[in-house]
């Protein structure tokens, strides 16, 4: 559906993007990560045909974006991070006049908002004003605006920024109903929210693909071993490194927290050893006092950090 070879893109001598390839599957749900300033938004910008690259190409399906603008843009869904909306406008008006702009045949627009309204979830709120409804309720109508012309590919930047857990759920739901037969890609910040929603995920860092992978498929390619997770009283790091490093397979032993008496660590041991007989049996042999004792999962906040974290 979406190929993107050598993508860069250059403000001055800022380098947003730097050669980022990608081929984005039909009916695949992709979530787009990295941290502040990583270029996620500068790529859906130039998906979109509001930026163009400064190096590199992008081809949808059989177009070109640089050659092809506006067959692209009638492929497309897009909802920025702020809903571009007309606040003093009825959600019903606003809602006909992007069905008009879009060029929905009359005989079929009525029937299209009815179709939009129900799906995101708008219907007892259609003759309300824009300006009235809740930060949820305008993403839906943000949402409404982006799918207005069943596209073939939603880009969403963002959707579900600032909503409540509840807000995101439905917000969630409207995004996995919609994308059983479309193309989504999703810029978000919400690890929980990517882990949840996508079929696939790209953490780009720096201008550059870190990762990219299902979110299994990322942990078991980023998992350099197990993880143990330790919660002592009367114990101190330098006594723990004492004790539990000589122990064959711990390679590291990591500092976590350290406040009221109590010490967090992690231990990092080679894959795929199972360590905690062993600990434990050293455990048993100090006078430390064990409250918390588990081998972690690695999450994809776990993955996200070691791979964009400085330096």
């Amino acid at each position: 559906m979406i190929q993107i070879k050598g993508l860069t893109k250059y403000y001055g001598d800022l380098c947003a993007l730097d050669h980022v390839s990608l081929d984005i599957r039909t009916s695949e749900i992709l979530g787009l990560l990295g941290p502040n300033g990583a270029g996620k938004t500068t790529l859906l910008r130039m998906l979109t045909g509001y930026l163009l690259p400064t190096e590199g190409t992008i081809r949808i399906k059989d177009y070109a974006v640089d050659e092809n603008p506006i067959e692209i843009k009638r492929l497309m869904g897009y909802l920025p991070e702020s809903a571009p909306l007309y606040r003093d406008m009825l959600v019903y008006d606003y809602l006909n006049y992007v069905a008009d702009i879009r060029g929905i045949e009359a005989k079929r627009k009525f029937a299209r908002i009815r179709t939009i309204a129900e799906l995101c979830g708008l219907n007892e709120v259609m003759h309300q004003p824009i300006g009235q409804l809740s930060k949820g309720y305008n993403q839906r109508v943000g949402l409404a605006h982006a799918m207005m012309n069943d596209p073939e590919i939603l880009i969403l930047d963002e959707p579900t920024s600032g909503l409540d857990p509840n807000q995101i759920v439905e917000i969630r739901e409207i995004i996995r109903e919609f994308g059983k037969e479309k193309t989504i890609i999703i810029s978000t910040h919400i690890l929980s929210e990517a882990e949840a929603t996508c079929d696939r995920v790209v953490i780009i860092n720096r201008g550059k693909i870190a990762a990219d992978g299902s979110t299994e498929t990322l942990r078991q390619s980023t998992s350099q071993g197990n993880l143990i997770a330790l919660a002592l009283r009367n114990a101190d790091i330098e006594s723990v490194k004492r004790e539990l490093h000589p122990i064959q397979g711990i390679e590291n032993i990591e500092l976590l927290d350290e406040q009221a008496g109590t010490l967090e660590v992690r231990i990092a041991c080679r894959r795929p050893e199972d360590l905690r007989a062993e600990i434990y049996k050293r455990i048993k042999e100090t006078d430390w006092v064990l409250l918390e004792f588990h081998q972690e999962t690695r999450s994809l906040e776990t993955i996200f950090r070691s791979l964009t974290k400085e330096g």
